[in-house]
């Protein structure tokens, strides 16, 4: 058997989920820091290199004199020493003449393809790769004038490897640093989380029946849930008062109505008499109906109970309750009421299906206890308020029962048989509204209603 709680899928840790993210940010880094060290390294190796190879250009460019009308050159061994500290590295270079001869050095080593007296560049020489350095001096002499050509180059097998060994440290560093910040980022997040264990402890030790606010010290993010927790068992425990209310109501106001009912019914099994057994088959009849109406009004209040958590509220026009009400009730007792309506509509905010219940339940009250004749009206009060009154010819409700309206288990005062569940209804729908319950005893009778706000 499939029970609720195996359906749900498998929950996983907010810290493990969090320890993914962060470990998926901390790859993104690391690869991100693996590029950027890279050419990181490859900048700082080419730049110690390529000072070795301008330091090498400029010593031979100063050995560079002019003899008997030609240029000559004397290569100083100080300019390939440095250079020859590399031993795994080879070393070319090559002078070019202002005739555009090569004076010395390597003939076929290229030179770059651009025309700037003093640039870097890369190129293959005898099937490696190779780093280079031009540097041209310019030669004014009486016999000879023009421009020398120094190239000198290195292969790039060192600087190469400077470059990945610079990398790797740095990458080493950062996950290194990572992977520390991450067990930190882990440790202050257990410690974060453990206002959550509190209130799941907090929950946990409670009592099945107690839905009361749980009080306990949280951080501002952890107090929202517990608001929200707080929220929830408010509704909940309005929803359990209102089932326990209803299923206390039912028992107390039926238990009788269905005594007297066995009572009559047994009476009439024994009565043999034609005019005693007609009255007490009236009795009965009288009785069955009252508990008909009994049932609908344990209902209705159901009914309210049930929507004033769920319902949404919505722009409705009274003139449309009025009417509605009205007609369930004619077509429940086959009573008439006057309707006494504006021309205009009269927009609230509101559940319509409670508000009709409400209307309904006034009416039942001024039809059943009332002196005809019943009027239901609908009016404007003012420019914010809009009101749906019954008035009818009676005496209305005594000033002692007056205060109790909507109390539980108290009768109206205006008939044997009430049980007060009416005005009960009406007094939770205009809770639910933030209505106000308007009573008002005149010379020609007495009016109730609802007095809410207009939308």
């Amino acid at each position: 058997m499939t029970t609720a709680a195996s359906a749900l899928p498998r929950a996983q840790s907010l810290a493990f989920r969090l320890a993914m993210a962060m470990g998926f940010i901390l790859v993104l880094v690391v690869l991100a820091s693996m590029v950027a060290a890279t050419r990181f390294g490859q900048a700082a190796s080419d730049e110690a290199f390529d000072r070795l190879l301008r330091g090498a250009a400029l010593q031979i460019a100063e050995r560079i004199s002019v003899s008997e009308g030609q240029a000559e050159v004397d290569l100083p061994v100080s300019a390939f020493e440095l250079l020859s500290l590399v031993a795994t590295d080879r070393v070319f270079y090559r002078v070019i003449g202002p005739d555009g001869k090569t004076m010395t050095g390597y003939g076929n080593l290229p030179p770059p393809g651009e025309e700037a007296p003093n640039t870097f560049y890369n190129t293959r020489f005898k099937g490696v790769d190779v780093r280079a350095f031009k540097l041209t001096r310019q030669l004014a002499e009486r016999t000879i004038s023009g421009e020398v050509v120094i190239l000198v180059a290195q292969t790039t097998r060192e600087r190469t490897a400077l470059a990945n060994s610079i990398a790797l440290r740095a990458v080493l560093i950062i996950a290194a640093a990572g992977i520390l910040f991450l067990l930190l980022a882990l440790l202050v997040l257990r410690v974060a989380l453990r206002p959550l264990a509190r209130v799941e402890r907090a929950i946990l030790e409670r009592e099945a029946n107690d839905l009361s606010p749980i009080a306990i010290p949280a951080p501002k993010e952890i107090a929202v849930l517990v608001s929200a927790i707080n929220r929830f068992m408010g509704r909940l425990d309005r929803r359990i008062e209102a089932m326990q209310n209803f299923v206390a109501d039912a028992a107390h106001q039926i238990r009788t109505p269905i005594t007297a009912l066995r009572a009559q019914a047994q009476l009439a099994l024994e009565e043999k008499e034609p005019a005693r057994l007609e009255r007490l088959h009236r009795r009965l009849y009288a009785r069955s109906v009252g508990l008909g109406r009994l049932a609908d009004q344990l209902l209705s209040q159901a009914l309210v109970s049930h929507r004033a958590d769920t319902a949404e509220k919505e722009r409705i026009d009274l003139r449309r309750v009025a009417i509605e009400a009205e007609r369930a009730l004619h077509a429940a007792t086959d009573r008439t009421v006057a309707l006494d309506l504006p021309d205009g509509p009269v927009w609230v905010e509101g559940d319509p299906v409670s508000l009709r219940e409400a209307v309904k339940n006034l009416l039942n009250n001024a039809a059943k206890y009332g002196a005809p004749p019943v009027t239901l009206r609908v009016a404007r009060c003012g420019r914010r308020h809009a009101a749906v009154t019954v008035h009818d010819h009676g005496d209305g409700l005594p000033e002692e029962l007056a205060a109790r309206i909507g109390e539980r288990f108290t009768a109206n005062g205006i008939g044997p048989d009430s049980a007060g569940l009416g005005l009960s209804i009406v007094a939770s729908v205009a809770r639910m509204h933030d209505a106000r319950l308007t009573r008002e005893t005149c010379a020609d009778g007495f009016s109730i209603g609802l007095e809410m706000a207009a939308a």
